[in-house]
């Protein structure tokens, strides 16, 4: 996995632009750099300090290939650990490919995907949680998928769990150390202070744990179903909350046969609305296999908003059924939030309104048309998300694998807990405490193997 070779890729996003970067990392980087360019001011980069930038020529023996501005990082104070050389030319991708493929000539090799941030890595400027970061950070796209992936970045987590292993190790060496001396039977690890110690990475286990809930889904978005019966104004809801007309809208029932999906970002948070096909009994194949899709959907989503037309709910018989409904559906997801809303209620009267709010319990009156309440459903939906620990600035665990992580420490630390309890001999807690331990050390790459450290950085952009 250790690599002490040059390699080289394109930093910017591929295509035509103002301007592209292309990375060079490795011992020889400047040095490389130094043989094709030519400073305007004759400077030799090879000579210049670290964190300095340099204008003048990439030149191809006599040709000139572009004007560029080069920024120098010695090592250790680079990105990676190691020289590293940035090069700055015009967007042009005839421009990218002949630097590219120049410095290509001259030795350096394509980096692979997340290659600069393995280096960084490698070379201690990361750990394995915060280079996940970097990745999390360029995917993010909203405010608050942005706040976690730097908090992440800059250690938060990481910082958090390397505490925890700290104190834990510091015991495990004093349990180690009374196995050399079993036949004396002396005891070094203050037993009291250590079932402090294993409550207390007990409590901190199961809020990280728990924290993954909301940070999963501030990570991924929070998919919201949006369902109801046909022509009860789903798709016009769409399109207010996402201001454009993103589904087709008509007064034929049964117009959206498959789910429409889109996001937004409503106070930091994305959501990805569906649109789905309206539920009723039809004998229209295509209409059927999007009702199916819609169960699917209401299955997937983390919220539920189910739609009435306002004006059918002033009809007893439609009242009760969708009461019906609602029930059902309730039954059927206990766990899952569901919006209960009213629409059209621009074309009702106020003693119509008074009705369907006495009858049907927490209504939510919206005109999906005019806009009316579509502000106070937002509001609704934020409020459905628990983002006190995001802004309190807590740890908040997003990424899977730490889950899995913690996860599994935590049934070690379980255990070592029933074996002070229990009063279990030195040696035998010590097994469970070295696997808690590993656990731990999974999270901040204090443990890895190559097959991981390949599992988690193919999955980020070549270039970083």
């Amino acid at each position: 996995m250790v690599q002490d070779d040059n390699i080289i890729a394109l930093a910017t996003a591929s295509g035509v632009g103002a301007i592209a970067v292309l990375r060079i990392s490795g011992k020889q980087a400047i040095e490389m750099a130094s043989g094709v360019f030519k400073s305007i001011h004759g400077k030799q980069l090879t000579d210049q300090k670290t964190h300095t930038v340099h204008l003048g020529h990439i030149m191809d023996s006599e040709r000139v290939i572009d004007e560029v501005l080069v920024t120098v990082f010695k090592n250790p104070h680079s990105y990676t650990g190691e020289n590293v050389v940035e090069i700055s030319c015009h967007g042009s991708s005839f421009i990218q490919q002949e630097i590219l493929q120049l410095f290509l000539r001259r030795g350096c090799r394509m980096a692979q995907p997340g290659e600069f941030t393995l280096r960084a890595f490698l070379n201690g400027k990361l750990d394995l949680s915060q280079a996940e970061a970097v990745a999390d950070l360029i995917a993010s796209d909203n405010e608050a998928s942005h706040k976690l992936a730097m908090s992440q970045m800059r250690g938060g987590f990481s910082n958090e769990i390397a505490k925890l292993r700290e104190e834990l190790l510091n015991f495990a060496s004093l349990i180690e150390l009374e196995l050399d001396f079993a036949e004396e039977d002396v005891e070094f690890a203050d037993r009291t202070q250590f079932k402090d110690l294993v409550e207390r990475i007990l409590f901190v286990l199961k809020r990280l744990i728990d924290s993954f809930a909301v940070g999963n889904v501030i990570k991924n978005g929070i998919p919201v179903a949006i369902v109801g019966e046909p022509n009860v104004g789903k798709s016009t809801l769409l399109n207010a909350l996402l201001n454009e007309e993103r589904a087709i809208v008509s007064d034929i029932a049964g117009t959206t046969r498959d789910t429409i999906e889109d996001e937004i970002s409503i106070g930091g948070i994305g959501f990805r609305f569906i649109d789905t096909a309206g539920i009723r009994e039809t004998e229209d194949v295509v209409e059927s296999i999007g009702i199916k899709k819609t169960f699917e959907k209401i299955e997937q989503a983390q919220v539920v908003i189910f739609l009435a037309d306002g004006l059918q709910l002033k009809n007893v018989n439609y009242l009760k059924g969708f009461q019906v409904e609602i029930e059902k559906i309730k039954n059927k997801y206990p766990q899952k939030p569901i919006i209960i809303i009213a629409n059209k209620v621009d074309m009702l009267s106020e003693a119509e309104i008074e009705s369907i709010t006495s009858e049907i319990e927490q209504v939510h009156l919206l005109s999906a048309k005019t806009g009316f309440g579509v502000e106070a459903l937002t509001d609704k939906l934020l409020n459905l998300i628990n983002t006190g620990a995001l802004r309190n600035n807590e740890t908040i665990v997003t990424n899977t694998r730490h889950y899995d992580a913690l996860l599994k420490a935590m049934e070690e630390m379980q255990k070592v807990k029933y074996g002070l309890d229990s009063g279990l001999s030195g040696d035998l807690m010590a097994i469970d405490i070295r696997e808690a331990l590993y656990h731990f050390g999974e999270i901040t790459g204090q443990v890895t193997n190559d097959e991981l450290l390949g599992n988690i950085f193919a999955n980020f952009c070549i270039g970083k």
